[in-house]
């Protein structure tokens, strides 16, 4: 594995974003869930990519999870803690070059905000170093279905987004 792609998901949308970001980087990528997430960053990983729902114009906050889970017809694909816990506790023995994706609702990034940038300025206050800027993918409303849907073309994005990250790996010695 030398790209990780690490994602916190409630109904489902940020985990099909963060697999089809693994599938665009290639047979050399790995998407986990924040849960199973290791926190000290394999010495084989080249490139993080963490992402994860918008929530208060940001990253999840406990209470915010908790809300989501009470809106849910469902579990929710991340019972427990989010990108914002995993990332204040990620151990690297090097600077390792990252990127951030956010879901969040569709409209101007000003009034729902971005859990991408928020992800990106913490990583990087962690000695990280960014190696794409953050990347928005747009869900249809706040709430339940019909809303609770990725934009039509966001996978097709994604795996684009994956397939231009996995030109910055290193190519893999022989």
């Amino acid at each position: 594995m030398r790209a990780l792609v690490v994602y916190e998901s409630m109904y489902g949308n940020t985990e099909r974003i963060a697999v089809a970001i693994a599938e665009g980087l290639g047979p050399d990528a790995v998407a986990v869930e924040v849960g199973a997430a290791p926190r000290d960053l394999p010495p084989e990983v080249d490139l993080l990519v963490v992402g994860g729902p918008t929530h208060g114009h940001g990253m999840s906050q406990p209470a915010t999870r908790e809300n989501a889970s009470a809106h849910a017809d469902r579990p929710v694909v991340s019972p427990g803690e989010g990108i914002r816990e995993w990332i204040a506790g990620l151990r690297a023995d090097r600077a390792v070059r990252f990127t951030a994706f956010d879901t969040r609702i569709k409209g101007p990034k000003l009034l729902w905000g971005s859990a991408a940038e928020s992800a990106a300025k913490a990583l990087s206050a962690r000695g990280f170093q960014q190696a794409a800027p953050p990347a928005s993918f747009l869900v249809g409303g706040p709430l339940g279905s019909p809303y609770d849907r990725l934009v039509a073309g966001e996978l097709d994005r994604a795996r684009e987004l994956g397939r231009s990250l996995a030109a910055l790996l290193p190519a893999p010695s022989r």
